[in-house]
């Protein structure tokens, strides 16, 4: 896998988990937190994420192979879903698929394993994060490459625990424009390589339009 592919693999991942666009929920979330149990919480979300993005990275093929549901047909479907989020973010609005629903939320504080629901899952590592890493897996084309992948992965992982590790300090410099315009950005973004990833995946299911 080259240089330019990586790029574009960390800018797809960066648009989906973007560490400061979900910083506000994460406040939100933690308010009456103390600094300390902040910083618990971003450890455990880290490793939760972790764990969750190396499961489906590795067994993800196997996992929709299962269901009889072929790569090429997963890159159509989850351009689609990644095309669904990126207007959301153009648009200012939020995607319950990856912050849940307001029931869920307005319920989050009879909800147990706070790290896990829904900051990990569907927050961070959301249907969006999932089809994404499913299909970059799928067209690596060798370990080596899907190695490069998970390295790609891990590393916006470090950014997010930097991120929500000093959530209260980052919290206070980061202004409501500079969320806007982030979040603006990373959507354009997200949705090039979901357009990219439909066109593909299209082209492959039917080669007659090619």
């Amino acid at each position: 896998m080259d240089y330019t592919e990586l790029t574009k693999v960390f800018g797809a991942f960066f648009a989906i988990m973007n560490p400061f666009v979900n910083l506000p929920i994460f406040l939100a979330l933690t308010d009456g937190f103390t600094v300390q149990q902040q910083r618990v919480l971003a450890f455990k979300v880290s490793i939760f994420s972790a764990i969750m993005c190396a499961v489906i990275l590795f067994a993800g093929q196997a996992i929709i192979g299962f269901f009889g549901i072929t790569v090429d047909q997963f890159r159509v479907a989850g351009g689609i879903v990644l095309a669904h989020i990126a207007w959301s973010m153009l648009n200012g609005n939020g995607f319950s698929s990856h912050h849940g629903t307001e029931s869920e939320q307005a319920h989050i504080d009879d909800l147990s394993g706070l790290a896990f629901y829904p900051i990990t899952f569907p927050m961070i590592v959301g249907p969006g994060t999932i089809a994404t890493l499913i299909i970059y897996a799928g067209q690596a084309g060798g370990v080596e490459a899907t190695f490069a992948v998970g390295a790609v992965v891990a590393s916006i992982l470090a950014i997010l625990f930097v991120v929500l590790f000093f959530a209260s300090f980052i919290g206070r410099v980061l202004s409501e424009t500079m969320r806007v315009i982030t979040t603006r950005l990373m959507g354009m973004i997200l949705l090039a390589i979901a357009v990219e990833m439909i066109v593909a995946g299209v082209k492959a299911v039917l080669p007659g339009l090619a």
